[in-house]
């Protein structure tokens, strides 16, 4: 992303299945896509509480989850929304998603 103006520190990364692409989430929740891995939305541009931390993709490379520091996700493509941390008090903030 050297070069490229976006908004956010970029904070995660995660590889397809295959290994011949990868996505790139920002602070902001903008995703950034190479080689194979395709776009399936972001939260670029929309509220979030607090910022974005990690990204993971799913087993077939068809989507992705976001997690932000409050423990809020977000699921994208084919990845399944199966809840939060979100609005809930956390001892300490999230620093990833595996």
């Amino acid at each position: 992303m050297a070069g490229v103006a976006h908004n956010g520190l970029i904070v995660g990364i995660a590889a397809t299945p295959d290994g011949q692409g990868y996505w790139l989430v920002g602070s902001d929740g903008g995703v950034y896509t190479f080689g194979d891995a395709s776009f399936d939305g972001s939260m670029g541009g929309k509220p979030v509480n607090t910022p974005i931390v990690g990204i993971e993709g799913t087993l077939d490379g068809g989507g992705y989850w976001l997690v932000s520091s409050d423990g809020g996700v977000y699921a994208f493509g084919d990845s399944a929304f199966y809840g939060s941390m979100g609005g809930r008090r956390l001892n300490q903030p999230m620093s990833g998603i595996f």
